[in-house]
């Protein structure tokens, strides 16, 4: 298990941009692939974006594509999740959260074991 705290959350114009953090516990963090998820009030969790554990591939909705880039530092035990372009539809509460399968880039919510508390983005027109 690892425990992870996000942080960087807040509110940010149409267009804008926010880099969220994820920084978490212990000595292994680089055994774990990572992702972040999102929910949005009345909505499911879906799935944002994922990373393997050296950060060498990477896999993202399709509805943040070439606006959000995930990357980690697992010297500082940390990874984050930079969101450009933002719109109304990205405003949701977002989760950082770690996963041990090695045999694949986790995606789905089943595939993570460990979760943050979350961290809210509102995204104003």
């Amino acid at each position: 298990q690892v425990q992870l705290v996000e942080s960087g959350g807040g509110s940010v114009q149409a267009g804008g941009s926010l880099r969220l953090s994820c920084a978490a516990s212990g000595r292994t963090f680089s055994s774990y692939a990572m992702g972040w998820f999102r929910q949005a009030p009345g909505k499911e969790r879906e799935f944002v974006a994922a990373m393997t554990t050296s950060g060498g591939t990477t896999r993202y909705a399709d509805s943040v594509k070439g606006r959000f880039t995930i990357s980690r530092d697992n010297a500082k035990n940390t990874v984050y999740l930079q969101m450009g372009s933002l719109k109304p539809e990205d405003t949701a509460v977002y989760y950082c959260a770690a996963s041990s399968i090695w045999y694949k880039l986790p995606y789905s919510a089943a595939d993570f074991s460990s979760w943050g508390q979350g961290t809210q983005v509102t995204v104003s027109s």
